[in-house]
Formats: structure tokens, sequence, C-alpha cells
């Protein structure tokens, strides 16, 4: 399969790339390298989608430069849930363009297992597709920089001479600048004596409702502040307490007796009267 892609950057910035494995692992969509560094960047687990299904492969390629506009890719792996391979080979030729280069790229591939089963309309369509996201960040890696690069370019340039004057500024973390704390008098307005109220020995006096904070924290655990109950308006409303039965035994017999008599000097008065 052939397939052509435009970049908008010059060759010899995608030639930079192309001739280091690790910068080019990072162009490679999808890929999750391998923890061991032993096997080489361009090692690890692909996703491939084609279609409508989802296949993860883990193997290694590797990048030779035929010359310098051809760089050859090749590269095996094997299903991660199954058995089957794949090995490819993917040619990359650099063509110079007005405002770009173009990158002409021929694959490759025999596979089993499930890639053998899918469709070769799907299957190219998958290749093009990741072909074209490869191109894109391979003109975006040659484009961004290198840090590694620009640290090791940068202490070679800020190697000084013996003879230079070098000024060294180091801070200890004993030497910075502790701000105050919250009881300095420059900031309590009570320890700075800003209260117009005075005691009887001078001091100044607290307001009410500092004052009886100060007595309520003194004496007091951190625990204990925090879990304190609320007070004020913000206190919970106690619940009624329910009356005891000897309570309402207590005015039953007064009641009781005090109706007795009054039934007694009634039924006298009728007597009377008859």
């Amino acid at each position: 399969m052939e397939h052509q892609v435009f970049v908008p950057v010059p060759a010899d910035d995608l030639r930079a790339v192309l001739r280091d494995p690790a910068r080019v692992a990072r162009c490679v969509p999808g890929l999750q390298q391998d923890a061991d560094t032993g096997v080489g960047p361009l090692s690890g687990r692909l996703k491939v989608r084609v279609g409508g299904s989802t296949v993860t492969y883990r193997g290694s390629a590797a990048v030779t430069e035929q010359d310098p506009d051809h760089f050859a890719f090749e590269g095996e792996g094997t299903e991660v849930r199954g058995s089957g391979t794949v090995k490819f080979s993917l040619g990359l030729r650099l063509a110079p363009a007005p405002d770009g280069t173009r990158l002409d790229f021929t694959a490759l591939a025999t596979a089993d297992g499930r890639a053998a089963s899918f469709a070769p309309d799907a299957a190219a369509t998958a290749l093009r597709r990741i072909l074209d996201r490869a191109a894109r960040q391979l003109a975006a890696g040659s484009v961004t920089s290198d840090p590694v690069a620009e640290a090791e370019a940068a202490e070679a340039d800020g190697e000084a001479e013996p003879g230079d004057d070098i000024t060294e500024v180091s801070a200890s973390v004993f030497e910075t600048e502790v701000p105050p704390p919250s009881l300095d008098p420059a900031l309590d307005p009570f320890l700075a004596g800003d209260f117009e109220d005075l005691d009887a020995n001078g001091a100044p006096r607290p307001p009410a409702e500092a004052a009886h904070a100060r007595r309520t924290m003194i004496g007091r655990s951190a625990e204990e502040v925090d879990h304190a109950p609320p007070r004020g308006r913000y206190a919970p409303v106690p619940a009624p307490a329910a009356a005891a039965p000897g309570d309402s035994l207590r005015w039953i017999a007064p009641a009781a007796a005090l109706a007795l008599a009054s039934a007694v000097v009634i039924g006298r008065a009728l007597r009377r009267r008859r």
C-alpha cells in the first residue's frame, strides 16, 4: 500500500527526528512504551482499531536510515489476548515540496489471527489513519525542541573559565523570612493596647465576647474545642421534659378532695332549703 502526506516542515527538521528512535517513539500514535529500556524505545503495546474491532499488539520495531531521504521501519508484534502475529515493513521517503515536505509511505504487512479476518478496505483505512496521525506528530515533534538537547547545550554554553568572576547565590531554609505569629503586638489590637477601656492595673480590657472566648478556651485541648457544643443563638434547643406519672398524681388527690367537699356543701345547702 502507498500513501502520501504533506507536512509544512522542512525535510532537515524531519530528518533530525527520524534519526532519534526516542523521538520517533513519541510520534507513534497510541504506543505505550515498555518499562524495560534495554529492548529499545520502539517497543511496547499498540492498540489498533479496524472498523468496529480493536486489537492490542505487543512488539517492537526498528528504524534504519537507507539514505538522507529514505528511512525504513521493520517490526513485529503479537496479540495481547490471542496468538495472532503481525509483521510489517514501512518505507518512508522525504520529498521536498514548496512550504514543506511530502512524505511518501510504502507499507507491506503479513498477519494472522484476528487481523487476518479484517476486510482489506477496512485494514487499509485504519493504516492510512495511523500514518496520517504519525505524520502530524512527526511534524509537531520536529517543531518542538528537544529538552535534553537544550539542557546539554545550555550546560555547555554556561561553563565558565577558571578566571571568570562567578557570584554564587544560595538561600537556606533557615534564612527564609518567617511571618510574624498571630500574637504579635503589631497585629493583635488587644496586645497593642488599642482599646480605650483600661482595668485597675492600667492594662487594656478586652471586649466581653473576647474575654468569654478566652476563658472558655483556656485549659481545653484542641479536640475538646473542636467538638464543643455550640453556644448562644446557635445552641440546640433542649427537648421538653416528659411528665412523670407521679407528677400527675400529686394534684389529682387534692382536686378529688375539693370536689368531694364541694358536693357535701352543696347537698347540705339543698337540704336546708327544703
